[in-house]
């Protein structure tokens, strides 16, 4: 029960962190999405079962703030906590490889998407110079952060769901 509770105080912290600081530093003219990598951490943690719930708290607080479809936002943040779901029980035990795949792939998702509605609304962008200017420096920035967001997110789950003894 803890969990659906925590998660609209910590996605709401992340959002307000996303507008007021994290979208104030970009690199060129990238910049990281905080919300991305907190939903990604959260999904990744074995015990949680409460990352669907949070997955919907993000895309609604991302439609409120953001001028992109919801649509693109959906498939967004659906896409990243189903594929942290498939990674986390099927490929890999390895936590931090997950999250930079995770965090990867995301971004390559949200960029690829952005990038084509753009393009469909009739704004003339060059694919090479949205890449290199855009897309590389958020993947950066979002794999910089990708690795604290998980640690952070990961103390929370095991303070949340306590992890067995057999775990330890």
């Amino acid at each position: 029960m803890i969990g659906y509770l925590l998660a609209i105080p910590v996605l709401l912290l992340a959002m307000m962190l996303q507008t007021a600081v994290v979208s104030r530093l970009p690199l060129v003219f990238g910049t990281a999405d905080l919300l991305l990598l907190v939903l990604a951490a959260w999904a990744l943690q074995q015990r949680v079962p409460t990352w669907w719930y949070w997955a919907l708290v993000t895309i609604g607080l991302t439609a409120y703030i953001s001028a992109m479809p919801l649509t693109a936002i959906v498939a967004t943040y659906l896409g990243v906590v189903i594929i942290a779901r498939f990674i986390l029980s099927r490929v890999w035990r390895s936590p931090l490889l997950s999250m930079l795949t995770v965090v990867f792939i995301g971004t390559m998702i949200y960029h690829g998407l952005t990038y084509f509605i753009r393009q469909f609304n009739g704004v003339p962008l060059d694919l090479m110079e949205s890449l290199n200017l855009v897309v590389l420096p958020s993947l950066l920035l979002n794999m910089l952060i990708a690795l604290p967001v998980y640690a952070v997110m990961k103390d929370l789950a095991d303070r949340i769901y306590p992890p067995d003894e057999m775990d330890v």
